[in-house]
């Protein structure tokens, strides 16, 4: 069973939707998000990364920061550019990258059911982060981004969302970053509403994708918000996160590469010797950084040059969920005991690079701040619910999904 409701979302009137709407606070720096704002004071970077309207310098986890992010949600409002629906809907959200859609739910899930482990989880999250989030959704009194959520599609879920895109009009339709075209539709019937929420309740299990800090984050504030109303009845809206809901054969994982500061000491020569009890080596001569195209095989590019490596037979567990991961393995087995980094969440001679970024990226990096890059198969999205449903966690940084759900379309109100 899962619980998924609709709610009344908090967003841009249409003239203003691709004004405000915003990538990820997380996947940008503050002097990123300071030139992405200019000649746009809607854009929803002013809510959250508050930061780029303070002073350059001033601290991130300042009280100001928040009261910022408070006053410029408010502002979104007071100036027209926001609304709150009057009642409560459910939305489809549907973005198309390189001619790939996928289209999602956008309503609330019960922080209940992510407590008793209904909503699966897959990535440990770092106490810093969910600080952060957790003071600025207290503040704002408000979930500002969505968690992004998938589950083991329904062909009942998909016929009415589909039904809906093809005989309405979206309300939103416009191009953003990257070239991603955003279509928003509005469901308001009751009647459907109460349909899909039925529908959810068949659904075994939902699993977050993306977006793990927000949503511990959004638990926590709820938790906080029970305590300061102990006669709460479970219909409040603190019970409740902003979620969009993709059926898992719409989405996509790429590739999440790694790129290293040094060799811990070794020459190329010893570093090589090293590797190769483990992996096959072959030198890459295409002229072109290497991509895996399957399982247990892996980028390397060294001093101007790329190889192709393969991971031996019986040096990795191939029945474990998490040990087989292509991440796993060249952590276990190279990045760890080789060089020496044993948590790669926060040693500082390791980094990670999105595919969405390239591996023309990784040569930049390797010949500049760090020595050596491993360009990786991306993780698949039955390996992610096979762990989540065993209860078991991924290695960080193992997914990275594309495009990214943009903010400011939609606010939930605590």
């Amino acid at each position: 069973m899962s619980i998924f409701r609709p709610f009344k979302a908090v967003r841009p009137t249409p003239e203003y939707a691709s004004q405000v709407a915003a990538l990820p606070y997380d996947v940008m720096t503050s002097e990123e998000a300071r030139k992405k704002v200019i000649g746009n004071p809607y854009s929803f970077l002013h809510v959250d990364k508050a930061e780029i309207d303070l002073p350059v310098g001033t601290y991130l986890y300042d009280d100001i920061v928040y009261e910022t992010a408070a006053k410029n949600l408010a502002k979104l409002e007071l100036d027209g550019i926001c609304k709150q629906d009057e009642t409560a809907n459910f939305y489809i959200y549907q973005q198309t990258m390189n001619g790939r859609i996928q289209t999602g739910l956008v309503g609330c899930a019960a922080i209940d059911e992510y407590i008793n482990g209904k909503i699966k989880r897959h990535e440990l999250t770092r106490a810093d982060k969910e600080a952060d989030r957790i003071r600025h959704v207290d503040t704002c009194n408000a979930n500002t981004g969505p968690i992004f959520l998938t589950y083991k599609g329904r062909v009942e879920i998909d016929n009415i969302i589909n039904n809906i895109k093809t005989t309405q009009s979206p309300v939103y339709n416009f191009v953003s970053e990257g070239d991603i075209d955003n279509k928003i539709w509005v469901i308001s019937d009751e009647a459907t509403i109460l349909k899909l929420q039925s529908l959810f309740l068949d659904v075994d299990a939902l699993y977050i994708a993306d977006g793990h800090h927000r949503c511990a984050s959004a638990v926590k504030v709820g938790l906080k918000r029970r305590e300061q109303n102990p006669a709460y009845d479970n219909t409040e809206e603190f019970n409740f996160f902003l979620a969009v809901v993709f059926p898992k054969d719409e989405l996509h994982i790429l590739d999440y590469n790694r790129v290293i500061a040094d060799l811990n000491g070794m020459s190329k020569e010893e570093f090589f010797e090293k590797i190769n009890d483990k992996f096959q080596i072959e030198s890459y001569l295409q002229g072109k950084p290497y991509k895996p195209e399957e399982p247990h095989t892996f980028g390397m590019y060294i001093e101007g040059s790329w190889y192709k490596l393969t991971a031996k037979k019986g040096t990795y567990e191939e029945k474990d969920p998490v040990k087989s991961l292509d991440v796993s393995i060249l952590q276990d087995n190279l990045i760890s005991p080789i060089l020496g980094i044993d948590d790669p969440r926060t040693d500082e001679r390791i980094d990670f690079v999105g595919g969405i970024r390239g591996l023309l990226e990784l040569e930049k990096r390797a010949n500049s701040d760090m020595v050596l890059a491993f360009s990786m198969y991306p993780t698949q999205l039955d390996e992610l619910i096979r762990i989540a449903d065993a209860n078991a966690l991924m290695p960080p940084k193992s997914t990275w999904f594309e495009p990214k759900l943009l903010s400011g379309l939609f606010v939930h109100k605590l």
